[in-house]
């Protein structure tokens, strides 16, 4: 059969689906195809299965323009690029990556953290631009973090890989909000449980984002619930960017409402708010959370399992819907 692959990813799954004879077609251009130019491929290479990425949006117009493929396996874990209604009403199985990618945007997650806080790339960039005539007392002083508060907002694989990382290797309290509450996180790791998030950035030291983008999240940390946190707070978002209104953050960083933030994700990737851009007391980088060797060759591996068990019609291992 026929497989389509949007953009070029590390080979270990494209092997794993050419092993068993299937032909794999690779779109291998330095940006991703547009709306109208992965409908126009689609047409004509009219594909069994389709592996995607995030930076695909996958509505009924593409479906339409695949009318075979049987399952379309979204190279991530979330899913918010796809319309699952649409995928639904035309049979089509829709599946992601979860679980392999953890270690490392937990790992990622941790790294920003400790950038932020001890600033990092702002030392750097000081020293680089002949700043440095040598130690000062007083010199880009930051913060430790044994004995903080850190905010856990989506107790998921990852947030819940972030909450022991910090607390079992920087002596860090936790406090965490979710839909539910987790019982195993209060008790490994002392957790305190708090129903309503603002009850969280009242007393979080480390804010850190580990939601889905849903209508309910987005746009959920706004002007009104940063003005929440504490002064000395720091926010770190390596989950989806429309979670926070950029122009908002912007404003909390320039007026000291918070101490600073890191983002590897943003609303419009890959353009960032001009005001972002400016906002002193930031880290910004481009979308990196999950990139490890290890994390993106698993998830190529796990992509083409989920379509060869689709092909095979078996039920993927991790089907979406």
């Amino acid at each position: 059969m026929k497989i389509f692959v949007t953009r070029t990813i590390p080979n270990a799954g494209i092997l794993k689906l050419t092993e068993e004879g299937h032909e794999v077609v690779v779109h291998d251009g330095p940006v991703p195809l547009s709306p109208s130019e992965l409908v126009a491929t689609l047409n004509e290479h009219n594909p069994d299965a389709v592996l995607c990425l995030l930076t695909d949006k996958i509505d009924a117009t593409v479906f339409d323009a695949a009318p075979h493929a049987k399952v379309f396996a979204n190279y991530a874990v979330g899913f918010d690029n796809i319309d699952l209604t649409a995928a639904k009403e035309r049979g089509v199985l829709i599946t992601n990556t979860p679980d392999v990618l953890t270690e490392a945007v937990a790992e990622y997650t941790v790294s920003l953290i400790l950038a932020l806080g001890r600033r990092v790339v702002e030392s750097d960039h000081f020293l680089r631009e002949g700043n440095y005539h040598g130690w000062e007392p007083l010199l880009l002083l930051g913060t430790e973090l044994k004995g903080k508060t850190l905010g856990i907002v989506g107790c998921g694989r990852i947030g819940r890989r972030v909450a022991e990382i910090m607390h079992r290797g920087f002596g860090m309290k936790i406090i965490y909000h979710d839909r539910t509450e987790n019982e195993e996180l209060e008790t490994v790791l002392h957790a305190t449980y708090a129903p309503e998030l603002s009850t969280l950035l009242l007393q979080a030291d480390v804010v850190s984002i580990h939601l889905p983008l849903t209508e309910g999240t987005h746009h959920l940390f706004n002007e009104d619930l940063l003005r929440t946190m504490k002064p000395s707070a720091l926010l770190i978002n390596t989950a989806r960017g429309p979670i926070i209104d950029e122009v908002a953050l912007a404003r909390a960083l320039t007026e000291g409402v918070i101490a600073g933030a890191a983002l590897d994700v943003f609303e419009k990737e890959p353009d960032v708010h001009a005001d972002l851009l400016a906002a002193p007391n930031t880290i910004l980088t481009p979308h990196l959370g999950s990139a490890t060797n290890e994390a993106r060759n698993a998830m190529s591996v796990v992509a083409a399992e989920n379509i060869l068990a689709a092909l095979h019609g078996e039920t993927p291992p991790n089907l979406i819907s």
